[in-house]
């Protein structure tokens, strides 16, 4: 039967053999085409996704220059008519 303590001795060697089976499972893994076709559609729904917040993002700003214009354009007429008043 084997113990802990005699695996333990070796346990450098376990964590190199170890280490060396995730790189080699993992190099399997990303090289698959199954990863890359993964990979592909996530990058191209990442893309659309910046795309269209890029676009909300520019409605924002074409919405908030179109009220300050308002604005701006109302306290004008707002201060015609007081002055108007005045005299």
């Amino acid at each position: 039967m084997v113990k802990i303590e005699d695996i333990m001795e070796h346990k450098k060697t376990l964590i190199f053999v170890g280490g060396m089976a995730t790189a080699l499972i993992g190099k399997k893994i990303l090289e698959s085409q199954t990863t890359k076709d993964f990979c592909s559609r996530s990058m191209a729904k990442v893309i659309a996704m910046k795309t269209d917040a890029e676009a909300s993002i520019q409605d924002i700003k074409d919405n908030a220059e179109d009220i300050y214009a308002s604005s701006v354009e109302e306290n004008k007429e707002k201060i015609y008519i007081e002055s108007s008043e005045e005299e």
